[in-house]
């Protein structure tokens, strides 16, 4: 698992289960909510540093998703995606990378298909028992929650980055 970590220079996250809990909350207005944790905020930012970019492949369409990729210079970003391996093979043609050059975290049957082609495949403790079953690594953590930060930690150190993008939060001097 840690030489297929170790490999990654883009990681793809789903967003309902994975970069929020699950839940669609809309408001009397008719407003669509949902929760992002900033740990996991936190955690793409550090991956950001280290050169892995990151996307999202999301099969809802939400304005909520679109800003919160904004926030955080996610700018692959594909929405609506009722079969994720279009925008997938979009990404490998766009991007020159190779598939065990791509980390992917979903947590349901749909993201099965780009699941097993990545080079490295993860989940969130909630998901799908099929998907649980399937991928390299299982977060200890459900979607929503921190799960995506423990992933991103786990591919930082992995790649050997880790101490360079969080220097500055262990020096003494700073």
């Amino acid at each position: 698992m840690q030489q297929k970590a170790a490999k990654i220079k883009l990681l793809l996250l789903d967003v309902d289960g994975v970069l929020t809990n699950g839940q669609i909350i809309y408001d009397g207005a008719g407003n669509e909510l949902k929760m992002f944790n900033v740990r996991d905020g936190h955690g793409l930012k550090l991956i950001q540093r280290a050169g892995i970019k990151v996307g999202i492949i999301t099969g809802r369409k939400s304005d909520v998703v679109a800003r919160r990729a904004a926030e955080l210079g996610i700018e692959i970003l594909y929405q609506g995606a009722l079969n994720k391996l279009e925008p997938y093979r979009e990404i490998l043609s766009q991007t020159g990378l190779s598939e065990e050059q791509i980390a992917y975290v979903g947590d349901d049957l749909i993201d099965l298909q780009v699941l097993r082609r990545v080079g490295f495949s993860a989940t969130v403790a909630d998901a799908d028992a099929e998907v649980c079953r399937r991928v390299d690594y299982v977060a200890s953590l459900p979607g929503g929650y921190g799960a995506v930060r423990e992933i991103c930690d786990l591919l930082l150190k992995a790649g050997g980055h880790w101490e360079q993008v969080t220097a500055r939060y262990f020096s003494e001097d700073q």
